[in-house]
Order: structure tokens, then sequence, then C-alpha cells
């Protein structure tokens, strides 16, 4: 009941748009009584959030913390699902691991668990994520598509589209897409996306996307062996970056794709995924576990397969690989 109180106080500071709220209309929206809104309003100066009060015009929020907890996403968040339900954890082993347990105990599609430190997470290929704490955004979103197995892993490419709409928008930067799942800055990576499916053998139960960003890390946050392969969004920007703004443009963006994927298809995707990727039209090394296919890149399939054409103009379809760009 607190939560859905403050959710509801939440939202109605983001239709007023910076305006003030009286107390008593507060409490006509929400349900509850002038002082029940008081308490919410000092539990949430308690939390970070900076509130002016003036007598006779009420309240507004001037200020929120650099948190990635269920307050700071919600307030200002313009989705219909996504994130409408948020679930905070200061440190988890991995927000996957949750997501999956949430999702097999019925979680409802857009659950978000988010975490402000992982000391678990993985990337493809079980590969080991780094993840400092209150330096980036490591969150798992639960999605519920009523579609066939096959088609989830276009929910990957979808992601990264949504991430690298989010930077531009957040950071103005311009980041590039690496197939199948990296985003890149300067060359160097940023983010991580992991789609992971909970299935039956002709429908998809839930898609489990797990996102890792480099935020606000120095330099000094990254271990020696990855300083020459990644960087984070305030290393490039020169700035520190809010992670609670770029989870809201992530979930944002995110929904607006999906709602366009489940209205025309994923042709609208694979066009602006092709559009952000390095690795299209040039020369790259594809190293999958049966061998290395070296070749240009010619874009994705429909069912998000990477095409490679050799020099011999025979054309690889490549579902698995590590991708080195030779040129």
């Amino acid at each position: 009941m607190q939560t859905n109180l403050r959710k509801k106080i939440l939202d109605a500071f983001t239709k007023a748009e910076g305006e003030f709220l009286s107390g008593q209309a507060l409490a006509d929206i929400v349900g509850c009584s002038r002082t029940a809104v008081w308490k919410h309003i000092e539990e949430l100066r308690k939390e970070g959030f900076q509130l002016e009060a003036i007598r006779k015009k009420g309240y507004r929020i001037i200020d929120t913390p650099d948190k990635v907890s269920q307050n700071e996403i919600l307030l200002g968040l313009k989705t219909k699902k996504l994130g409408s339900v948020v679930h905070y954890e200061e440190s988890v082993g991995s927000t996957q691991k949750i997501a999956h347990k949430l999702a097999q105990n019925g979680a409802e599609e857009g659950t978000l668990v988010i975490a402000d430190e992982q000391t678990e997470g993985r990337g493809r290929l079980m590969r080991e994520w780094h993840s400092s704490k209150g330096t980036g955004v490591w969150m798992s979103l639960i999605l519920r598509p009523a579609l066939p197995p096959q088609k989830a892993p276009q929910f990957t490419l979808l992601a990264a589209v949504a991430v690298v709409q989010a930077i531009q928008e957040v950071c103005t930067l311009e980041p590039e897409i690496k197939w199948p799942n990296d985003i890149l800055l300067a060359g160097k990576k940023v983010t991580g996306i992991l789609t992971e499916l909970q299935a039956e053998s002709d429908k998809i139960n839930s898609i489990i996307m797990g996102i890792g960003i480099n935020v606000n890390q120095k330099k000094e946050h990254f271990p020696d062996e990855l300083q020459r392969i990644a960087t984070s969004l305030a290393i490039e920007k020169g700035d520190n970056i809010s992670r609670p703004a770029l989870v809201q443009s992530i979930l944002e963006n995110m929904e607006n794709l999906y709602n366009v994927y489940l209205q025309e298809g994923f042709k609208p995707i694979k066009l602006l995924w092709e559009s952000y990727a390095i690795s299209i039209g040039r020369t790259i090394k594809a190293t999958t576990i049966t061998g290395i296919i070296r070749g240009k890149a010619l874009g994705i399939t429909e069912d998000g397969v990477l095409k490679i054409e050799d020099e011999a103009g025979t054309i690889h379809k490549i579902y698995s690989a590590d991708i080195e760009l030779n040129d």
C-alpha cells in the first residue's frame, strides 16, 4: 500500500511538470490524508530529493538524487508499461537471476529489476561483467511478447537500438553497435546486452533482457586489462551522467520500439539497427566455435543473423561469434 501511494505521488509530480502541487491536491489525487502526504514528502527528502515548499502554493520537486531506486526512476517516467513496476536492490549477485525468479512467479510485463551493484554480473558466453557500485546501470527487464521462441534474438537488437537512442538523447554522444550485443564509444565497450528466454516449444513465456552500462566510472575504476577495451559515458562525455534519466530514456525508447515491432514487425528495427552498426560494409573476422571466417559484413537477416561475404563470394550466416574489425 505504501508503495502504491508513493507511486501515485510521484506520478502526480511527474504530470505537474515542475509546477506546485498543494498538500490537499496531492491528498485528493492519491486518496489519502494530508498528513500521509506530508509523511511521504519527508521520506522523499530523506532519500535525497530536494523539495520546495511554499505556503498556499504547495510542493514541487526541484532536484533528485543520482540513485536508481524505485522513486528516482518513477519520477518523470513517461511509459505506460515498461518500468511501471521497479524492483530495486542496493547490491545483488545478478539482476538476471532475480528477474528470472520474478518472471517464473508471474511478474507482469515491464517489471524492471535494477541494482546499484552487481557482484556476479555476466555477459554473453558467461563472461564476467565488471559492475562497480554506484557508477553504472545494471538492470533486467521482463517482456512477455506473444511470439514463438525463434523471434527472441530480435529483442537483443531492439534493446541495442533503444540504448543507443537513449545515450544520444541523454549524453549527446554517438555510440555504435557491434554485432550482436555490444555498444561502443570511441571503439571501446560501454554497454553489454544479454537476452535470455523462458519458453515452451511454441511460445515465449518471458524474455529477460539484461543491460549493463558503464555510466560514471572513471578510468581508475576499470582493471588494467579492461582499460584498453572498456570505457564509460562519463569518460567520453567529460562529465557525470544522470543514471535515472538514462534508465527512463531507455525504457521510453524501448517501449516505443516494442510497440513498433508488435505493429509492423522487425523490419523497421532492423533498418535502425543497421544504421547504428559499426561493422556493416566493413571487413571483419568472425571467430565461431567451428572456425574463423573473414569477409565483408553485409548486414543482418530478418532473424538478426549476421551475413558475411568471404573473398570467394560465399555468404556465411553467423549465429554466434566474436567479431573483430579488420580494416
